[in-house]
């Protein structure tokens, strides 16, 4: 069910009252993978090599890490039956997390769906400055290397607007899903 909403352009979102509700806003928050922005000082903290970027290591772990409460989040849409849901996603090879690591403690990611040439980016967490944005960094250019058409962001954000994420009507949104979907590439 999960795979056929995301193609649809349909992803789900946990609330306060444990209930799972569908969401399909319009505008849609995408980053184009060819006008992502980093910035002077993530380029340098980049180059710095401050964290290893592994792929996959840890899913649960990040997912968890992204449902934690956090000052100015103390809850999140992502409650035990999305855990599950996302877990089993990526069993099955479809869910994927970028992790930022420091002394082999996991410091920082985030994790999305993946089906064809689209890579539906979820939640991200930091619990060391940077370590989210390198992460994103990292998915990007994995993303352009693997020729991926369309990342979705969902909502837009001032932070993801930094990285040049743009908001687009929904049926743009849907052409551009289409064409992904259809995009023979795999996630690695």
């Amino acid at each position: 069910m999960l795979l056929s909403a995301y193609c649809q352009g349909v992803f789900p979102m946990a609330h306060e009252d444990g209930r799972i509700y569908w969401y399909d806003p319009d505008p849609r928050a995408i980053i184009p993978l060819d006008r992502f922005h980093v910035s002077r000082s993530l380029e340098r903290t980049i180059r710095q090599q401050r964290f290893e970027i592994r792929l996959n290591t840890a899913f649960t772990a990040v997912v968890q890490a992204c449902a934690a409460p956090a000052p100015g989040r103390e809850e999140t849409w992502i409650n035990d039956d999305i855990l599950q849901a996302y877990t089993r996603l990526h069993l099955l090879g479809f869910a994927h997390s970028v992790e930022a690591w420091q002394a082999d403690e996991l410091v920082g990611g985030l994790y999305g769906v993946a089906i064809g040439g689209f890579f539906a980016g979820e939640s991200m967490f930091s619990h060391v400055p940077d370590s989210s944005k390198v992460a994103l960094a990292f998915l990007v250019a994995q993303l352009r290397q693997q020729e991926f058409r369309l990342l979705d962001t969902q909502f837009m954000t001032e932070h993801l607007r930094r990285f040049g994420a743009v908001e687009i009507p929904a049926d743009e949104y849907r052409r551009l899903l289409n064409r992904a979907i259809l995009t023979h590439t795999v996630f690695v």
